[in-house]
């Protein structure tokens, strides 16, 4: 009986083993397909179009193009350091002008919730107006409850920019007293563990989450292509404009949406952080840091920074 568990157990392995190599050698033509035939994905004028986009969002095949594309670039920056050097600081300066753009809203968010306060308590307004030639006039409530998407945009877009800035809070109980090697290896084990199937988890839920506040008929996740394409036929745009009181803010569908880019830039940065760690595991200790853009107070503000 053990003889037989332990034979099927090595026959559901290599079954596993080889379902993997197939989709990895389907990638090359998934993505092929799909680079000559943008019309069948990209012409939103066609139901069917946007029910194949939903679809291959959230499906496998989307997940071992991604998955392949990292391989081969991989294997290319391990023959060619220089380029896997680049691709570090393509993804960490596409990190950094993200997060040092969209951490203004924090900014924008302090001024609008000061000019609320003087509308309601000195002015007495219910409403207020913000724009040029034609105003955007709403209730006061509603730029009220308005202030959470600039408290989004901060926390899901300048997520990565914080990390390459060192801004995290860290819990350390082992990592400091390893080499410099093995806190490498960590780093790159930390990458490929957590952060990367986190991130793919939130984009696999997030995805069709967000659709269903999109379209109607809801799409799902357990929906074959064939039964969202039936479904296209019914298909029109309903987007989610339902506040959380009757004049509050209604354009919750982009919290859904900065959940889906959350997931890609952690994803992103996941690989980044990866090639950063393998880079400075091979070359030693001379390279931590290396083409590193930190953010900097000035001269003079050395022991201030890391700290604001």
């Amino acid at each position: 009986m053990q003889e037989e568990s332990g034979a099927s157990a090595i026959g559901a392995l290599f079954e596993g083993l080889w379902w993997v190599i197939q989709n990895i050698g389907l990638a090359f033509y998934n993505l092929g397909y799909a680079v000559t035939h943008p019309q069948l994905w990209l012409d939103w004028s066609d139901k069917q179009a946007i029910m194949r986009f939903v679809y291959y969002g959230g499906s496998k095949e989307f997940f071992f193009v991604i998955f392949t594309t990292f391989l081969v670039l991989t294997v290319l920056g391990i023959v060619f350091r220089r380029f896997m050097w680049g691709m570090v600081i393509g993804l960490e300066g596409f990190a950094n002008t993200v997060g040092r753009f969209f951490a203004w809203a924090g900014l924008l968010m302090v001024f609008q919730q000061i000019v609320i306060v003087f509308m309601q308590r000195v002015f007495a307004r219910p409403d207020m107006s913000f724009g040029f030639g034609i105003p955007l006039t709403m209730d006061v409530s509603w730029w009220s409850e308005e202030l959470k998407l600039y408290n989004a945009l901060v926390v899901c877009l300048c997520v990565t920019y914080t990390f390459v800035q060192g801004g995290h809070v860290r819990v350390d109980l082992v990592y400091s007293g390893l080499s410099h090697r093995g806190k490498r290896v960590v780093d790159m084990v930390g990458s490929l563990l957590f952060m990367m199937p986190m991130a793919a988890l939130i984009w696999l839920y997030g995805w069709f989450f967000m659709w269903r506040h999109l379209i109607v008929p809801n799409p799902s996740a357990s929906d074959p292509l064939d039964r969202l394409l039936m479904k296209s036929r019914a298909l029109r745009w309903n987007v989610e404009t339902i506040g959380f009181s009757p004049n509050g803010f209604n354009g919750y569908f982009l919290f859904k949406i900065l959940l889906i880019l959350l997931a890609a830039m952690i994803f992103l940065h996941a690989i980044a952080f990866f090639y950063r760690s393998y880079l400075e595991f091979v070359e030693g200790e001379d390279s931590i840091g290396k083409h590193l853009d930190k953010d900097t107070l000035g001269e003079g503000e050395e022991a201030y920074e890391g700290t604001h």
